[in-house]
């Protein structure tokens, strides 16, 4: 801890790997923490897990309807007049090509989209916090185009296309910090954790599941912490960090011009306006 007073933190992702790391980290260090989950079930055990270490209240969310989103947001505003951080750490990758009830690709929306609009509808609660945004070092392998948030219409890689919405993660970070002085904007690859992540397809369950060398959730969870933590004045705003250093994402997730064209795709996507 940097001494800094506990506060209100709102995290996606939170019934398991590393939002209920995370979750459980901040209760014991006194924060009230909102847990964000989709699956009924996962969310209330881990709201369990979370209460007996502090504060903690369950807000249940598919982030592949975003009329949901929407409702998230206005309950989380109605029940914290001021939020200290918003952990975007929910997301995951597909097998299969999927396309939500809003007509996007199910990987652009769960891990962009659903957490673009739900940073705009808190984001007056969110002056003076942070907005912390887990992406991968999986960017990498990604090619986004903003003006094609679906896909170009080629075939579905799902590692090409969890790259591409890992891109969108940094990139929404960088315009957030351009965008949003008050709200002090980064993101970060939490290393390759032991979760569920890519769990309907049997190849990655398994490698997730038995690869050794893998991070624990805990560890995977430390730099979200940090960010959450550190002094402002240690942190770059806009910044891509791992393992608590600042780093340079790949030139596709640097662009200042691919970070504003997809901020405005974003804004007609989910039907917003500057």
């Amino acid at each position: 801890m940097t001494g800094e007073k506990p506060g209100v933190a709102v995290i996606t992702g939170a019934s398991s790997g590393i939002g209920l790391a995370a979750a459980q980290e901040f209760a014991r260090r006194g924060w009230t923490v909102a847990l964000v989950g989709r699956d009924p079930g996962r969310l209330k055990a881990a709201t369990d897990l979370v209460l007996a270490c502090g504060a903690a209240r369950p807000f249940q969310c598919n982030f592949a309807v975003l009329d949901e989103v929407r409702a998230l947001g206005a309950e989380l505003a109605r029940e914290y007049p001021s939020i200290d951080v918003l952990a975007n750490n929910a997301g995951g990758a597909f097998a299969r090509r999927k396309t939500t009830v809003d007509g996007f690709e199910l990987t652009i929306q769960v891990n962009h989209l659903a957490h673009f609009l739900l940073a705009h509808l808190l984001r007056d609660r969110l002056r003076g916090g942070r907005m912390i945004n887990t992406s991968s070092a999986a960017h990498g392998n990604g090619d986004l185009d903003p003006d094609h948030l679906n896909g170009r219409g080629q075939g579905y890689r799902t590692f090409g296309v969890y790259g591409a919405a890992k891109q969108a993660n940094i990139l929404f970070a960088a315009e957030a910090a351009r965008r949003w002085p008050e709200i002090l904007s980064t993101s970060y690859h939490p290393g390759v954790v032991r979760t569920r992540f890519g769990h309907d397809s049997v190849a990655v369950r398994l490698f997730y599941r038995f690869a050794p060398g893998l991070r624990t959730p805990e560890q995977g969870a430390d730099t979200l912490l940090w960010l959450a933590t550190a002094p402002p004045g240690e942190l770059a705003p806009g910044g891509y960090y791992q393992d608590r250093r600042l780093r340079a994402p790949a030139s596709r997730a640097a662009d200042p011009d691919t970070a504003a064209r997809l901020w405005a795709a974003s804004l007609t996507a989910v039907g917003l306006t500057d």
